[in-house]
């Protein structure tokens, strides 16, 4: 199989809600709800795409030589191929189509992932089978996955930890601005807006590391950090919980200024290729997540599928890193890039 192949098999299970456009950009679904469409005009998904592409250049500089380029990246005591991850999806037939239920689409990224040298961040929904499948993915990959929770009330994120223990998973995921998601009132239990205290006795509760998903200020982050985060994840839910917002590379470079250099820092939104994961690391990610492209690559090509999506974002990113004469991923610097 193809990656080319991957889309076309794609494009026929996924229509009419996804029409696998040449770039995934929020144009032509803006407005499909259900479906992977952004929150109300689509504003917010179109300019993580937009300002990413349009503002971020890379600087090319030829003159480093040919040497072995280095992408790989340690984390959670684990050396991973790419700073690339399968960012948490969930709600596959209710967004998407039923031709893929949540359960296969948990096994083709988690899999997927695995086989490629990367993780995938298990997703979620207003029901108890949203968690659970995921967690059970995770369990039959060996752990080799981050499950991630919603902001329930924080006695039942506790309980709900427990259960992730038993998975043994490098880490733990919460995307705390869930509660803005269209479906979030059919949530049972509700999902609620976090507080620092409230993550604080989240982080307390468990050895895990704990990442915190859907940070967009300088703020929201060092509350984060005080609170026990291991991780921040710079993230609007693609552009899903928040119309005529700003995308998240405008915002990831003050956010890392605020937060220091040791910081471990993970974004998404508007991400698509190598060249776009170089720019993130540029303007000072440590690795990237990435959600409706894996979606895609799930739909054509089950876990093969995933794999080959990565494998090309790795030559992509390889390349890039080869233009500018980056050897491994410390050297992918500010400088590398510029803002016009």
């Amino acid at each position: 199989m193809t990656y080319q192949e991957v889309l076309e098999n794609a494009r026929k299970r996924m229509t009419p809600r996804c029409r696998v456009c040449p770039e995934c950009n929020g144009i032509a679904c803006k407005g499909v709800m259900p479906g992977p469409a952004g929150k109300g005009t689509s504003r917010t998904f179109q300019r993580n795409v937009a300002w990413l592409g349009e503002h971020v250049k890379l600087e090319m500089d030829v003159t480093g030589g040919n040497q072995e380029r280095n992408m790989e990246i340690s984390l959670f005591g684990e050396t991973f191929a790419a700073p690339i991850f399968v960012a948490p999806i969930g709600l596959i037939p209710y967004t998407y189509t039923e031709d893929m239920t949540d359960r296969l689409y948990c096994d083709a990224v988690m899999f997927g992932a695995k086989a490629a040298g990367i993780l995938a961040f298990g997703g979620g929904g207003p029901k108890a089978e949203n968690f659970y499948e995921p967690l059970e993915a995770i369990r039959e990959n060996g752990g080799w996955g981050i499950p991630t929770l919603k902001p329930w009330a924080v006695d039942v994120v506790k309980e709900r930890l427990k259960e992730v223990e038993a998975v043994h998973p490098f880490a733990f995921a919460m995307d705390i601005d869930s509660a803005g998601l269209p479906h979030a009132g059919l949530a049972n239990p509700p999902m609620l807006l976090k507080t620092e205290e409230e993550l604080r006795e989240i982080a307390a509760a468990t050895d895990l590391p704990f990442i915190v998903k859907g940070i967009m200020t300088a703020e929201a982050a060092q509350k984060a950090l005080r609170a026990g985060a291991y991780a921040i994840v710079v993230s609007n839910h693609g552009g899903r919980v928040m119309d005529y917002g700003l995308s998240t590379a405008e915002v990831l470079p003050e956010i890392r200024a605020a937060v220091g250099a040791d910081t471990k820092i993970f974004v998404d939104g508007g991400v698509r290729t190598g060249d776009d994961v170089f720019k993130m690391l540029a303007l000072g990610a440590d690795a990237v997540l990435i959600g409706r492209p894996y979606v895609i690559a799930a739909y054509g090509g089950g876990a093969e599928g995933v794999q080959l999506y990565t494998e090309k974002l790795k030559a992509e990113l390889t390349d890039a890193m080869t233009m500018t004469s980056c050897k491994s991923l410390q050297e992918i610097t500010r400088d590398k890039i510029r803002l016009v």
